[in-house]
């Protein structure tokens, strides 16, 4: 039998710098590096250019693939088969990091006749709706999107309501789509005894844009005693956020970008962790929080309600600074509450998305593709 071999395709724009500089390198890299002790060679398809080379000795083994010929990235998602038209045929398998450039990954399989796993986080077409895109563009989106999965051997969502939907609103069959959720390193993301907790410490991790909508975390925090809010992330809205934050009066320390390795110690020196989101695809953040032994609380919407147990995991609360200062202020007077939801929440990440669970599903997939 030949050598397995793996390509991952990048996002459309996305380079292993841009991975580096987010602090999510560590993160994003770690399953691929385990699997290479199963698979015999994976390469990362990149739309950085030369300097994504110089990453190379954090990978362990897995070869880059960059944009060395500095192409627009629509070109270069289109010509990227060719330019690595050596690498491409010798591969076993295809896959994609997210839907965005999907196409990339499927002109190289009509070329060399392979295998290929489209793996959606997110659904655009959904997004694009949510973010009120016009009829025409949202169209535009949901063709592009159906025709990706009609293309792919095999489509990977993170959640059983991603699954219901493109079966639904796509008509495609069940046994063509594979719930694969998001992994957390257990062994990492964990409740740290040493490192004391600072009272009225409330932390929220994630990109600083609309969707994330941390304009409500900051009206829901005004008029609490005693509580400052930690933010870690960065994004095109931090800027407004931070002016923000000056007219409510509230204490926010904005922290950036942090590598993924320091978010454990960051988790644990909170007390509570808060996602207010418009909407969420599998949010690693939130679940990295729960692993660590957070309190949790998050907007009732899509992509949290699967992960948060109300009363039990965590707390979900409307989409109104009301409700979620209410919240807040529940898990703040309470400790033994606090112990309570967080040790649970610590047990179901343990139980349903440790890396060791969700690895031997990434492997049952890939086996069943390449034998």
């Amino acid at each position: 039998m030949g050598k397995r071999k793996l390509i991952l395709f990048f996002s459309r724009g996305i380079s292993l710098k841009i991975w580096a500089n987010t602090g999510l390198l560590d993160r994003e890299v770690e399953i691929y590096k385990r699997l290479l002790s199963r698979v015999d060679e994976i390469s990362f398809l990149t739309y950085g250019d030369k300097d994504d080379l110089h990453l190379a000795s954090e990978l362990e083994g897995i070869d880059i693939l960059p944009n060395r010929w500095n192409l627009p990235n629509d070109v270069f998602s289109i010509l990227a088969p060719m330019l690595y038209r050596r690498e491409m045929a010798a591969a076993s398998l295809f896959k994609t990091h997210q839907m965005n450039g999907w196409w990339a990954a499927g002109i190289a399989k009509m070329l060399f006749k392979k295998k290929l796993i489209i793996r959606c986080g997110f659904l655009l077409s959904l997004n694009y709706r949510r973010k009120g895109h016009n009829r025409l563009k949202c169209a535009l989106v949901s063709g592009l999107e159906l025709l990706g999965f009609k293309v792919a051997d095999k489509i990977v969502v993170t959640t059983e309501e991603m699954k219901k939907y493109i079966v639904q609103q796509y008509g495609l069959l069940e046994e063509k789509i594979a719930v694969i959720p998001n992994y957390i390193n257990t062994n990492v993301f964990k409740p740290l005894p040493e490192i004391q907790k600072e009272p009225g410490r409330v932390c929220f991790v994630g990109t600083l844009k609309r969707a994330k909508n941390l304009s409500l975390l900051l009206q829901a925090m005004r008029g609490i005693k005693g509580v400052r809010l930690v933010v870690i992330g960065n994004g095109p809205l931090r800027n407004d956020l931070v002016e923000e934050s000056k007219e409510l009066n509230i204490n926010v320390q904005f922290l950036g970008n942090l590598p993924n390795y320091e978010l454990p110690m960051e988790l644990n020196r909170s007390e509570i962790f808060v996602l207010p989101s418009l909407y969420e695809g599998h949010p690693k953040a939130l679940l990295e929080a729960m692993a660590c032994g957070l309190p949790v609380i998050g907007t009732g919407v899509p992509g949290i309600r699967e992960v948060i147990v109300h009363g039990q995991t965590g707390y979900l609360c409307d989409i109104t600074p009301e409700a979620m200062r209410r919240a807040i202020i529940q898990l703040q007077n309470d400790e033994g509450l606090r112990r309570q939801i967080g040790k649970r929440a610590r047990d179901f990440v343990a139980e349903n998305y440790s890396i060791e669970k969700v690895l031997k599903k990434e492997l049952a997939l890939l086996n069943s593709l390449m034998g």
